[in-house]
């Protein structure tokens, strides 16, 4: 009798997310991104739904896959030859259940409400797992800021922040950087909003410089939040970083700092890309090149064997997941890591895989690194240093002190360890001991759905 009741409860809740689900789809049926985030959260919670059927209840499913607001706006700039361009802006402000919607700005041609919808409801997880008072949000523009003059990066960042100001704060929503959108980017934005307000207002933006309220640490953050979080899944199987082999795909911020941190903790890291192709060093990459080409030159990582001969570069960055390596941290964009790669990884030895970037692994991918026990660290909680950071910078923002770096990484790393620990309780608690992508899952959502409940329907 007991079993038919256990039974019962589990198609129950399988029904109704499967129901909730196609009400997704059919809302949503040209937001493939957006799908696929959905679709993998939905994937982890039918054992929270089974034993909590509250949720179900409260229409927290309904509820959390519908952002608060979604923004869509023209932005029109004039590029150094007196042409006028139009690009399109967004902001989603998915869900303040926890505090104020916080997330990046992408600046890409790819960006699209999918997107944009997709990277927003990831970081309502996201956020939670930090155990920081913020909500979920994203940005962002289907600008490309390659190949622009400093000139023409200001008029677009000063043209996207004229409407983008009308609906932040720092009480509000509080967007930081993102895949196109650094220091240079979040100056302009936000000397821009401080002439259209009128006043200064430190927390309207993080990532900003040291000068002007950033936070020492914010540039390091995320590169080095995964490579804390994949060190404390490898100590769990009493192994660490010391001589391992490394692949990092992209070069960009999260892809440097991880190397960084990845190369102090004595792992040998021979690859990283860009989005032309990749670089195999079998010395190991050299950091000051690296740092040298991307954050300076902002040139192209082809030209790293300008002065290491000996690398090797190759066209078509996806084929860097054919490099053999122990550990391999996806770090550039979203499912740029497919079945046929994992499958590649597994065959050639990979021990641990640590998501960088934001659902850089198909859904298909997960599945073999999940099935062949392969360690592996999903984006939602291993890429959440960013953000943490970033929240610590609001709190000295409103404090107006300023912290030392080695305060700020401590704390990172605290809250690195914070979010590995509770991924495994969740992940034990709810019988899927080992796997973390349910662990993260199912402990974001439950902390966002509580809160959801105690502050009524809205």
């Amino acid at each position: 009798m007991i079993m038919e009741m256990e039974k019962h409860k589990l198609q129950a809740a399988k029904k109704y997310i499967d129901s909730v689900y196609e009400s997704v789809k059919q809302r949503n049926a040209h937001e493939p991104e957006f799908l696929q985030a959905v679709q993998e959260i939905f994937h982890s919670l039918l054992p929270v739904l089974v034993k909590n059927p509250k949720y179900k209840e409260n229409g927290i499913l309904e509820r959390i896959v519908e952002p608060e607001r979604m923004i869509s706006f023209r932005v029109p700039w004039v590029d150094d030859n007196g042409k006028v361009r139009v690009n399109r802006g967004f902001r989603v402000q998915f869900n303040g259940t926890l505090g104020p919607y916080k997330g990046g700005l992408r600046f890409h041609p790819s960006v699209n409400a999918s997107i944009i919808k997709f990277l927003g409801f990831e970081q309502i997880f996201k956020n939670a797992l930090t155990g920081q008072a913020i909500g979920g949000g994203k940005g962002g523009a289907d600008f490309d800021p390659k190949g622009k003059s400093d000139a023409e990066i200001m008029r677009f960042t000063q043209s996207f922040m004229t409407e983008l100001s009308k609906y932040i704060g720092s009480g509000i929503d509080v967007p930081a950087g993102d895949i196109g959108v650094g220091a240079r980017e979040i100056g302009y934005m936000f000397g821009q909003y401080r002439r259209i307000a009128g006043h200064y207002d430190s927390g309207v933006l993080t990532g900003k410089g040291i000068g002007y309220g950033g936070s020492l640490g914010r540039t390091e953050a995320t590169g080095y939040g995964l490579i804390y979080f994949v060190n404390e899944m490898l100590k769990d199987k009493g192994m660490d970083f010391e001589g391992q082999t490394v692949v990092v795909s992209g070069s960009g911020n999260v892809s440097i700092y991880a190397i960084e941190k990845a190369q102090e903790y004595g792992a040998k890291v021979v690859a990283c890309s860009d989005s032309n192709g990749y670089i195999y060093d079998e010395n190991g990459i050299c950091l000051e090149t690296l740092k040298q080409l991307k954050e300076v030159e902002r040139a192209r990582i082809c030209e790293y064997i300008n002065e290491h001969p000996h690398a090797k570069y190759f066209e078509g960055s996806q084929n860097i997941w054919t490099i053999p390596c122990d550990i391999a941290l996806p770090c550039a964009t979203q499912n740029e890591l497919d079945k046929q790669a994992a499958e590649t990884l597994v065959a050639n030895g990979v021990k641990a895989v640590g998501e960088g970037a934001n659902m850089p692994t198909t859904h298909d991918a997960a599945e073999v690194f999940l099935k062949n026990e392969i360690l592996y660290a999903p984006g939602k909680a291993s890429n959440a240093g960013g953000v943490a950071v970033s929240a610590l910078e609001m709190a000295q923002n409103s404090s107006r002190i300023a912290w030392s770096l080695e305060k700020v990484d401590t704390e990172l790393k605290k809250i690195m360890v914070d979010i590995y620990r509770s991924s495994v309780q969740a992940s034990e608690e709810y019988g899927m001991k080992g796997n973390l992508v349910a662990g993260a899952n199912i402990a974001g959502f439950t902390k966002v759905a509580d809160a959801m409940i105690v502050q009524g329907v809205i």
